[in-house]
């Protein structure tokens, strides 16, 4: 038997260049390969590596134009063009029909982009008659709306390791597929979803086979990237977070030992960059701090690079576990704050707060971390007001700012207090899409903010070390440090003058109509000053 597992491309406005590798699907591979030798098993990467394409921009999505109407070559710009990232879908399904596999597997990770792996499905189902199984995250929250596509036979909900191989060992043996818990599949014509049961044991399954990427592929700098997980699960139980769908037996932890084990694989094969994928990575402070001691033990200082894209929790962090980061390869820091604000904590049920989170801020930086912090700006329980408080609080720390647009995530504890989602509120799950608006807050509010944190950090990133200077200073500054600065400069400067914004686009500068400039002052003066990510400081005159 032969099995070819796919990663589908993806339609947006932007891609995430560096977080591509599908680890899920070759953890899959791993396993099947231990317990299933008899099987071959393929993984291809239709998403990184096959180029992009402009396309049209989905009726769903239509009224975003007015909002990405230029393109502005300035450092403050949104998005404008809809792109296809990845390799065509009839490519694709011709490819699959040359390997001739008995059964196709197509990864769903998030839900905005299932209409991609659906397109995979319906243009391989056109050339072959080969079953097709779908899994991933977005299959969890909503299995019956996967498996009612007439292109999709069986889905996979949960973890998939043993449920992909009893699914192979019961078509092997041409047995029910009742007892393959976690499977859907159609009985009938009619859906049927058998009860999820446990995994294998996480810190039992086999590395993941990345034998069908060429490490070149996936970089971070100029390294090749791993990614590479020690847990699986979250403890916590945030109210627009989906992830215990996925992972439904709580939170789980390899033993330190055999991460190292699988990182010394990883770095005989050449991969030097390992990103720490965990939703979680840190909160078994032990156990983290002895994974850290012994990357210290067996690299020296500067021989690899490690980072936590994922983000990373700041509650079990301290000034001893950041040192241990530092040593042990970490150089950025990436901190979810979600909001300055103690009743939105408590609203989206994090056990965060805001003191530790400047506590861990601050020696951070000490340390000499590049620190970004995420705000959630849209969530529908907080105020515009609440939500500048939070973005001042971020201007005032030497860090970037990662201004993040909420969406509502499928199967997400928050998703219940809103009607219940069809096929296009799916694909406006995306920060892109700016969906959500409420009695609070405007769509023109989120433009706004999102642009305001493209201004702050044009003006962290000035290389102005510890001196303290005026907004006059840091933009005249500005000026002199290339020509994309030189437009920063400029629009910031007319902005200030004139109280608007404009799009630097070929056509000379086009008013930005949406763009709210009492907002955007709002938050200077909330913040008084900007502190830059080296740790200078710009004072904010009144504007």
């Amino acid at each position: 038997m032969k099995v070819l597992l796919i990663q589908p491309p993806i339609q947006d406005f932007y891609d995430t260049d560096i977080r591509l590798q599908p680890l899920g699907l070759c953890m899959l591979k791993g396993v099947v390969r231990e317990r299933l030798p008899e099987i071959t098993i393929f993984v291809r990467d239709y998403h990184q590596g096959h180029g992009r394409r402009d396309i049209p921009l989905p009726p769903e999505l239509s009224y975003l134009r007015e909002y990405y109407a230029y393109p502005d070559s300035g450092p403050f710009s949104m998005f404008h063009k809809y792109v296809h990232f990845g390799a065509p879908f009839d490519r694709i399904a011709d490819e699959v029909r040359r390997e001739s596999p008995d059964l196709v597997g197509i990864s769903s990770l998030f839900s905005p982009y299932h209409r991609e792996a659906a397109a995979c499905a319906r243009e391989i189902r056109k050339r072959m008659d080969c079953p097709i199984i779908m899994g991933g995250p977005h299959v969890s929250a909503m299995p019956f709306a996967v498996l009612a596509d007439p292109n999709v036979d069986f889905v996979v909900c949960g973890e998939g390791e043993r449920v992909l191989v009893e699914f192979l060992t019961a078509l092997l043996s041409g047995n029910s597929y009742d007892r393959v818990a976690g499977l859907g599949y159609k009985r009938n014509g009619e859906p049927v979803l058998n009860p999820p049961a446990g995994n294998y044991r996480f810190d039992e399954l086999p590395l993941p086979d990345f034998s069908d990427l060429p490490p070149e592929r996936y970089r971070f700098g100029n390294k090749p990237l791993c990614f590479i997980t020690t847990t699986r699960g979250c403890p916590h139980r945030c109210e627009f977070c989906s992830v215990h769908l996925t992972f439904q037996e709580g939170f789980r932890q390899r033993k330190p030992g055999h991460v190292l084990h699988e990182m010394e694989e990883r770095y005989s094969v050449g991969y030097r960059a390992f990103d720490f994928e965990d939703d979680n990575l840190s909160f078994h402070k032990g156990k983290f701090t002895d994974l850290l001691r012994l990357v210290i033990q067996r690299w020296p200082t500067g021989e690899i690079l490690c980072t936590a894209m994922n983000g990373i929790s700041y509650l079990s962090l301290d000034k001893e576990i950041l040192s241990l980061m530092r040593q042990a390869g970490f150089r950025d820091l990436n901190l979810s704050l979600v909001s300055a604000e103690e009743q939105s904590l408590a609203a989206a049920k994090r056990p965060h707060t805001v003191r530790k989170f400047l506590e861990t801020v601050e020696q951070a930086h000490l340390l000499g971390f590049r620190i970004v912090a995420y705000q959630i700006i849209g969530l529908p329980f907080e105020t515009r007001d609440m939500m500048v408080k939070t973005m001042a609080v971020l201007t005032r720390l030497p860090l970037l700012l990662g201004v993040s647009i909420f969406y509502l995530t499928p199967g997400s504890p928050m998703a219940r207090g809103f009607p219940l989602q069809n096929d296009a509120d799916v694909v406006k799950a995306r920060s892109t899409a700016m969906a959500v608006e409420t009695a609070r807050f405007c769509r023109d509010d989120l433009y706004t903010l999102f642009i305001t944190g493209r201004i702050i950090n044009f003006l962290k990133g000035l290389k102005l070390g510890n001196s303290q200077v005026s907004l006059k200073h840091a933009i005249e500054f500005a000026s002199t440090q290339g020509k994309r600065a030189r437009i920063g400069s400029d629009l910031l400067g007319r902005l200030l003058e004139e109280k608007r914004l404009h799009a630097s686009t070929s056509k000379g500068h086009i008013l930005l109509p949406r763009f709210r400039p009492a907002l955007f002052f709002e938050v200077f003066e909330d913040a008084g000053f900007i502190r830059t990510r080296e740790g200078g400081t710009i004072a904010v005159e009144r504007c």
